[in-house]
């Protein structure tokens, strides 16, 4: 199920890029048209999933306002593999955010484009990285339930984004930054669909998968808000782009290796 997830958001996220990098010269149209596909979202989200059952059951528990802020309280019984999760998705996804949400600058003040090239680059970038992938969730999702493993493909998944991230460093050309679109989208394509399931094995507590699930999601915000900190940091202090990229290396792999001391998990 996990592999749906993976895929949906992999070709959501291209989407995205490639629709986006049209509007470059044209900035209020594209926000403009990125609200309008928020509200047909919520909308269709709405429509489209079947309705819930009323909470006014026999079996309903009464409400009450302290066990409702006991829900809140983070899992601390058998929760040791849970947080090893929680901090290896948080560095991927904050090494992962590190380049692609500055692939746009990479392109023009570190691989040297101008604004036209740059836009046919980051839409090329795109295709490549939705089309590579495509069928990669589908397939590493029930390898990954015959096997019966979660951390080796995770690590493998890791490697791969972090040998992706490396190639523009090391040559900085256009055609370096389409491998690494090709290497980045399977990589995480793999990470997505395993971790997922991984997350799902990690759970203290299976009567409160929801409030897990929403902790470990914090690790997407999380990496996506001090992301744009770190390279805003490293750009204004050495006016460029170049150690952006061994410190993304670096934050994924600590990533895949925090992964590795899962005990619950093979």
């Amino acid at each position: 199920m996990s592999a749906f997830y993976g895929a949906g958001q992999i070709v959501g996220q291209s989407m995205g890029t490639i629709i986006g990098s049209a509007f470059i010269d044209a900035p209020k149209t594209g926000f403009m048209i990125d609200t309008i596909c928020w509200c047909l979202c919520g909308i269709g989200t709405v429509l489209l999933l079947p309705r819930e059952l009323s909470a006014a059951t026999a079996d309903a528990e009464r409400f009450d306002i302290r066990q409702i802020a006991m829900q809140f309280r983070p899992p601390t019984k058998g929760a040791r593999d849970f947080y090893l999760a929680l901090v290896g998705r948080l560095m991927l996804i904050f090494g992962y955010n590190m380049i692609v949400g500055y692939q746009l600058y990479v392109c023009m003040k570190y691989i040297g484009q101008d604004a036209k090239a740059t836009a046919s680059t980051v839409s090329t970038m795109a295709v490549i990285t939705m089309v590579v992938p495509l069928v990669v969730p589908l397939v590493s999702g029930p390898i990954s339930d015959r096997i019966g493993k979660r951390k080796l493909p995770v690590f493998v998944s890791s490697t791969i984004i972090a040998i992706g991230i490396a190639v523009p460093w090391v040559l900085k050309s256009q055609f370096s930054m389409f491998v690494y679109a090709a290497l980045m989208g399977l990589g995480y394509g793999i990470y997505m669909v395993v971790d997922q399931a991984l997350n799902v094995d990690v759970l203290p507590n299976p009567n409160e998968a929801g409030k897990a699930l929403g902790i470990l999601n914090l690790a997407n915000t999380l990496g996506q808000v001090i992301a744009p900190i770190v390279v805003s940091s490293i750009v204004v202090a050495t006016g460029g782009y170049f150690l952006v990229f061994p410190i993304a290396i670096a934050a994924v792999t600590i990533g895949a290796v925090v992964i590795l001391f899962i005990k619950k998990v093979k």
